[in-house]
């Protein structure tokens, strides 16, 4: 694949750990220089420290929308431009609909859609003045199909695609692009311990992905790679599910 510039500057929200950290760690092995932003600063800096010279991080919590100018103009003053955005970060709360508050429910919407919404905005205004980047939302099977006990996060996810494709024909004439990854069930620290605890639903995951396996974190950093490359440069507006099968397994 055709390699990224080497001074391109890239936003990875929730950096820090898993999918975030898998395509942080994609990027920086290929020249790009990667800001980490989340809300825990030991997390950041021990993620800073793997990821090398190419890695900075910078703590911000994204619920708290007033503050999303402030972290993008710095980074600008900065860093002089941004090229990447990637939209990782997120929360969720898992019960029964029926038990799902409305304070547990709007602030999974605040941190999972109004944040990607308000980091976007100000980031393409950095965009279109160079007339050219690149944005990368991140779904979730859960906006593919429906999946018992988080509702307030299917909402979210299946808002974050909406908003995909309607970002991307608004800035895609002014050299844009925005896309979307929707990952399936992925084998990292937090879903390996979740399906390890539920021999059933893990049965049903691997049951219904026609490849039989979960996913890499690299699996997502890749194709996260691709999309910020000019090998996707005639690429807007799609949702990929990354997922071996899952969203259209029987």
């Amino acid at each position: 694949m055709e390699k990224l510039k080497e001074n391109k500057i890239a936003i990875v929200t929730g950096g820090a750990s898993g999918l975030g950290f898998a395509i942080a760690e994609k990027f920086v092995q290929n020249g790009v220089f990667t800001i980490i932003v989340g809300r825990n600063e030991e997390k950041l800096t021990i993620a800073c420290a793997q990821l090398g010279k190419l890695a900075t991080s910078i703590s911000c919590d994204l619920s708290q929308l007033n503050k999303i100018p402030e972290l993008i103009d710095t980074i600008k003053k900065r860093f002089g431009r941004i090229d990447i955005l990637v939209n990782n970060a997120g929360i969720n709360v898992k019960k029964s609909m029926i038990e799902v508050t409305d304070e547990e429910f709007n602030r999974v919407i605040v941190t999972n859609l109004s944040a990607v919404f308000s980091i976007t905005r100000e980031v393409a205004k950095v965009m279109l003045a160079q007339s050219e980047g690149s944005i990368i939302n991140i779904s979730s099977m859960a906006s593919q199909y429906g999946i018992p006990l988080v509702m307030a996060y299917t909402a979210s996810k299946s808002g974050v695609e909406g908003m995909t494709r309607a970002m991307a024909v608004e800035l895609s004439p002014f050299g844009i692009r925005v896309n979307c990854i929707a990952p399936g069930f992925i084998a990292t620290d937090m879903s390996a311990k979740a399906l390890d605890n539920d021999p059933e639903r893990k049965n049903k995951v691997l049951s219904r992905t026609p490849m039989r396996k979960l996913g890499s974190p690299s699996d997502i950093g890749e194709t996260a790679y691709f999309l910020a490359s000019d090998a996707s440069k005639f690429i807007t507006g799609t949702v990929i599910p990354v997922d071996g099968g899952n969203s259209i397994g029987f």
